[in-house]
């Protein structure tokens, strides 16, 4: 489906100073100063708070926003077949997708062997928390959770899953509803509405979310918590880039646009995952941005949610390429059989990794425990660098994500073609200068 964009309306220009991406920037390079130089400061109780706070406002409204967007999206929607095309598609897609990320990882660990002659012990003890959970996750245990006890725990909760699920069940209520449920329709337009307002007013303290998060980590690890494991570090970099520039950058063609171009249009959703390190914590506004963007809305309350813990395409790099890099610290040779059981594995274990910081970590103990349970002690290897690693791993599954909803809505015949050239070629255009 293909519609005409009207022009934008000429603005004024904006004062670089209140735009928000250039004040979460700086906020990061402050944020790192004050860890370097000052990390007794950094790593004040206070300090870290002010992240932690910026991320559980994120997560305040998270649960309604998708509630909203979802139940919406079906109940506009006359097709109810159209509800479960767009799922398998968009599973369809995760799967491949994932799989490309797997591989990738895999080869770049072959074929950059940084673990070999890396001397260090592991202390098994620093992890014994993340391999306790790891064991006691189980693949149909997460399938099962889905489900929640009851939905108000869900909400309360914030299970993004479990609220995915009620949201799709009231959602074809409505549909069924017809015109009987036409005011409760529009009244959840309106929820969703004010809660973008919130959203708003929650952003304004990006900054402050920024720099105290990122002050805290560097306060707390430093600089030297990267010593010998930098080639881990820049190798992961380097494959995650290759990743989004190389497969989504593909995807991206295919569908008629640029992939940097793209990453411009979510430039504050990017740079709020870096100073936050989690993927949760711009959620909201990507759906509210590709919406923007010219995909349809049903897509993107279906795939954008889902994708979360169906499509961590950043995810599944680490855990292949980390794997590789601790069999290889400790000198345990992999055969083909268990490099291909890795795939295997991590593809079902990256399923329960939502975009919390530490999830990675805690389904890289689940693979490492069945591929080979020798490399389990080793995941103290990269305990201090995690943190470094949980960024990028962030950024590459919003990226990953992003790119799915205009993907699928592109499959489905609903993406806005006019629209999406518009706004890629008007990058500067933020989630409160288009409400």
């Amino acid at each position: 489906m293909t519609t005409m964009a009207t022009a934008a309306p000429a603005r004024a220009s904006q004062a670089w100073y209140k735009i928000l991406y250039v004040q979460v920037l700086i906020a990061i390079l402050i944020g790192a100063m004050v860890g370097c130089l000052w990390p007794s400061v950094a790593t004040n109780d206070w300090v870290k708070a002010l992240g932690d706070g910026f991320i559980k406002l994120i997560k305040m409204v998270i649960a309604p926003i998708i509630f909203c967007t979802v139940t919406s999206g079906i109940a506009h929607i006359q097709d109810a077949k159209k509800v479960g095309r767009v799922g398998i598609k968009a599973l369809v897609y995760f799967e491949i997708v994932s799989s490309f990320a797997l591989v990738l990882g895999l080869l770049m660990g072959n074929l950059v062997q940084i673990g070999h002659g890396l001397a260090v012990k592991p202390d098994a003890g620093a992890v014994a928390n993340y391999v306790k959970q790891a064991e006691a996750s189980k693949t149909v245990d997460f399938f099962l959770n889905i489900i929640p006890d009851t939905v108000v725990g869900a909400f309360a909760r914030g299970d993004v899953l479990q609220v995915l699920l009620f949201a799709i069940l009231f959602g074809f209520s409505l549909m069924a509803l017809g015109n009987r449920g036409e005011r409760l329709r529009g009244m959840i337009d309106d929820v969703a509405n004010a809660v973008f307002g919130v959203i708003a007013i929650i952003m304004k303290a990006a900054p402050i979310g920024a720099f105290a998060a990122m002050a805290f980590t560097i306060g707390k690890f430093g600089p030297a918590a990267l010593g010998n494991l930098i080639g881990l570090i820049a190798l992961f970099y380097a494959t995650a880039a290759l990743f989004v520039v190389v497969v989504l950058g593909l995807i991206a063609r295919l569908v008629g646009f640029s992939i940097f171009k793209f990453i411009v249009y979510i430039k504050d959703e990017i740079l709020i995952v870096l100073g936050t390190s989690s993927s949760e914590s711009a959620l909201p506004q990507l759906m509210e941005k590709l919406e923007r963007l010219g995909c349809s809305k049903p897509v993107v309350g279906l795939v954008v949610p889902t994708g979360y813990s169906f499509n961590l395409d950043g995810t599944n790099i680490y855990m292949t390429l980390a794997t590789l890099f601790i069999a290889q610290a400790l000198g345990v040779d992999l055969t083909f059989g268990q490099q291909l059981t890795i795939l295997l594995v991590a593809m079902l274990t990256s399923k329960g990794a939502s975009g919390v910081t530490g999830a990675g970590f805690i389904t890289l103990a689940a693979t490492l425990s069945v591929v080979n349970p020798a490399l389990v002690p080793g995941m103290a290897i990269v305990f201090s660098i995690d943190k470094f690693m949980s960024e990028v791993r962030a950024l590459t599954n919003i990226t990953g994500n992003g790119i799915a909803a205009v993907f699928v809505s592109w499959w489905e015949d609903e993406l806005e073609h006019a629209t999406l050239q518009a706004r890629l070629n008007q990058p500067n255009v933020s989630i409160t200068d288009t409400r």
